[in-house]
């Protein structure tokens, strides 16, 4: 599958004051201009994303929490307004509404990443609604007070339009933001990989043609598939385009809901409720995926690796050797590792020095066999290593070599100084025509075999059939 290399660029740098002070003051007024295109006549704005997306950047960027970038933001907004309107000291009210919101949310989520300390989750989807909730509420009271005098409407209209904006765009914007990721690298998609998509997009024709306030949940069960087959961030980004062409489609009557008359305030209020609600169920859908997918993850690591020594267990090293390539004349050498008299370890200096030497045995192992083999541990204190070899006395110098730098460390255990060593004994072949994991288990059973010759000929030894058949242990053959 062809790909296609993205650089990679970082607005937000903890090193760079300016740089950030520069990218808050555009993204703030960017995002400003864009809703003040969206007002309606004697009406807020249809759809007001600064708030939400300020918000999602400050907690995301913990170290952007500062007094002075916060004052960066407040001062774009007004700024803006008194460039454009005539709105004078009813700015300074509804742009610390806007802040306030801002603000709130992103506390409260950083309270909630400094609780869940290493928790893998990105977002915790059902915490962010109640937070849009509480923040949308404090938002809207102060903003529909500084309304007042502007929109010539009484408070409490404003209070509902201020509200059900906040909170609808928060929901929508939030996850998106807060989850946005930049690829490494572009694949090339295959047709199947978008019938989700497909999907949303005809529920939303089929929203457009029905109409009626049951078609706002039309996209919902192609917004569920969408988070089942997709990872959040993809997912959160096509929830938010959903559900703000849904509340532009109605605001605009392309999708009616009250066939009988024009679209009505408490038409929009109860939209915008109804969409947000609805938006946080794919969201809430794709992150327990994403958390199932995790544990699945973690589980699966700690069923393929040994937890003491960093090595391979035995089914992670079969797994691995499934998913290595193999060629027919590829030639493998597989060692069977046994750690001399390792019960005197324990029973004269105690189970926990027996578990550190097992895990700088490991290490040692890992570090003599490198990219050329996998190690494992099989049990107690034996240790298998499958390594691609050119032939039996090259794999047989590999084992010499693990023998001799085992026998020349000296382990230090409380200020004792400790020494052990390794009895080894090798069975190598090639793949020929079989599969991997039959020729592994063949030449494990060799392996077996010679390692118990290995230790009757007092051990520390390194025993391998074609050698020990002449007679020869720990020599190296030319």
């Amino acid at each position: 599958m062809r790909s296609i290399s993205v650089p990679r660029f970082t607005v937000f740098s903890e090193a760079h004051v300016l740089r950030n002070v520069f990218f808050l003051f555009i993204i703030t007024t960017l995002f400003y201009a864009m809703g003040a295109m969206l007002r309606l006549v004697q009406e807020l704005s249809l759809f007001w994303p600064l708030n939400a997306v300020m918000a999602a950047i400050f907690a995301r960027y913990v170290w952007l929490n500062r007094l002075h970038y916060y004052v960066i933001c407040y001062g774009a907004m007004l700024l803006f307004d008194v460039l454009t309107t005539q709105w004078g000291f009813a700015s300074l009210i509804i742009n610390a509404s806007n802040m306030v919101f801002i603000v709130m949310v992103a506390q409260l989520v950083m309270r909630d990443k400094r609780q869940a300390g290493s928790e893998p989750e990105p977002i915790n989807a059902l915490r962010l609604f109640y937070y849009c909730l509480i923040s949308a509420i404090f938002c809207a009271l102060l903003g529909a007070l500084g309304s007042v005098g502007i929109d010539r409407q009484s408070f409490m209209p404003l209070l509902a339009d201020w509200f059900s904006e906040q909170f609808s765009t928060g929901v929508l914007i939030l996850p998106c933001v807060m989850t946005l990721t930049l690829p490494h690298e572009i694949t090339r998609i295959r047709w199947q990989q978008l019938l989700p998509v497909l999907t949303l997009v005809l529920s939303m024709l089929a929203a457009i043609a029905i109409g009626g306030a049951g078609s706002l949940t039309f996209p919902l069960p192609a917004l569920i598939w969408c988070a089942l087959r997709y990872p959040l961030p993809v997912t959160s980004a096509l929830t938010l385009i959903t559900g703000a062409s849904e509340i532009i489609l109605v605001a605009n009557g392309i999708i009616n809901l009250a066939v009988s008359g024009p679209l009505q305030t408490a038409q929009l209020f109860s939209t915008r409720l109804g969409i947000a609600s609805l938006a946080i169920s794919p969201v809430i859908v794709s992150t327990a995926v994403a958390a199932i997918n995790n544990l699945v993850r973690q589980v699966s690591l700690r069923a393929d690796f040994d937890f003491l020594t960093r090595v391979y267990s035995r089914s992670g090293l079969y797994e691995a050797l499934k998913n290595q390539p193999a060629n027919t004349g590829q030639h493998l050498t597989v060692m069977l590792l046994d750690i001399d008299f390792f019960k005197s370890v324990n029973d004269n200096y105690g189970h926990e020095c027996g578990d550190y030497v097992l895990a700088a045995f490991a290490r040692q192992v890992y570090d003599t066999v490198g990219e050329q083999g996998l190690v494992a541990r099989m049990g107690g204190e034996e240790f298998v290593v499958a390594a691609k070899t050119r032939d039996p006395l090259d794999g047989y110098h590999l084992a010499e070599k693990i023998r001799q730098r085992v026998e020349a460390n000296v382990f230090q255990w409380r200020q004792q100084p400790l020494r052990v060593t390794v009895s080894i004994g090798t069975g190598s072949g090639t793949l020929g025509g079989k599969e991997k994991i039959n020729v592994f288990n063949e030449l494990l059973v060799e392996a077996d075999e010679y390692l118990y010759r290995a230790k009757k000929a007092g051990r520390n030894t390194t025993c391998a059939k074609s050698l020990a058949e002449e007679g020869v242990f720990n020599t190296v053959v030319s």
